[in-house]
């Protein structure tokens, strides 16, 4: 089955400039594009009835779109305007997509597609990747040399979703992949004999990461022959590591394993901060 990519809209700037990055990377991979608005009636004797509210929502969507047919007259563009609540509504056209891309305000007290959490809650829920996107966003900003920047931790089974879109990612625009793992000191009482043999086989804790880096790369190298990588092993938290780099990126890509909570689902600490700071749009990869 061919998924598309999808792009939420809800007729902001960010959606707009989600739309327009939806749609170049809809051409770059060949793929249908999928523009998806969810719109809720608002039942009140002073705003018009439920057939003229649609109306409204089905044209602002057909506006958008014949701006990105105009600028891509290659593309094929399907069109959903649904009644319904927004993060069900854009979980479920994740479900079905390569990727869901957003519009995000990126710093401040709001994230992502809508006012208030449901961009954060689309996240936490979608089961495919979600791309957030500022609405600075500019196609100059892929110029060559910019690199796919990726956030690499754990074991290789644990970032290997993360990697898979990276490396696809950076071989559709001919870029090169910069791997990204932060390390830090671990507390005495988190040693063991099995994890000081392996330090000590590896010898110390700098080769050891490094080991890590180069095994969880590998796979993803032979893939994709043609893709530059360059492996980036540095000390510190990892989201400060990454916002290190975001200035040389085109795209950054970070995993995510979200987090139930009494008041909802909620991302991991690195995607937030990314996603609040990086000025590049932002993939957030669900771990498989």
């Amino acid at each position: 089955m061919t998924r598309p990519i999808t792009a939420g809209v809800d007729g902001t700037q960010e959606s707009l400039a989600a739309l327009d990055w939806a749609g170049r990377e809809a051409v770059r991979r060949g793929l249908p594009l999928r523009v998806v608005h969810a719109w809720r009636y608002a039942e009140s004797p002073a705003v018009a009835d439920r057939t003229t509210q649609q109306g409204w929502a089905s044209e602002g969507v057909a506006e958008a779109v014949r701006a990105v047919s105009a600028r891509h007259p290659e593309l094929e563009v399907g069109v959903d305007v649904v009644e319904g609540e927004p993060v069900h509504a854009l979980a479920h056209a994740a479900a079905e997509a390569e990727m869901l891309v957003l519009g995000s305000r990126g710093h401040g007290p709001v994230l992502g597609f809508l006012l208030g959490s449901v961009g954060q809650q689309v996240i936490a829920e979608a089961a495919r990747p979600v791309v957030l996107v500022r609405a600075g966003d500019r196609p100059a900003a892929e110029a060559a040399g910019r690199e796919v920047v990726v956030g690499q931790h754990g074991d290789p089974e644990d970032s290997a979703a993360t990697l898979r879109f990276a490396f696809e990612a950076a071989a559709a625009r001919g870029a090169a992949v910069r791997a990204v793992r932060a390390w830090t000191l671990p507390p005495v009482f988190a040693y063991s004999p099995g994890s000081l043999k392996l330090l000590d086989d590896s010898g110390g804790l700098e080769p050891y990461e490094q080991q890590a880096l180069t095994e969880a790369l590998q796979p993803w190298r032979e893939r994709f022959p043609d893709v530059p990588v360059a492996e980036h092993l540095e000390m510190g938290s990892a989201g400060q590591v990454l916002l290190s780099v975001a200035d040389r990126a085109q795209l950054m890509v970070v995993g995510r394993r979200a987090h139930r909570t009494a008041v909802g689902a909620r991302i991991g600490s690195v995607a937030h901060g990314m996603l609040h700071h990086a000025e590049c749009p932002v993939a957030v990869v669900p771990h498989e």
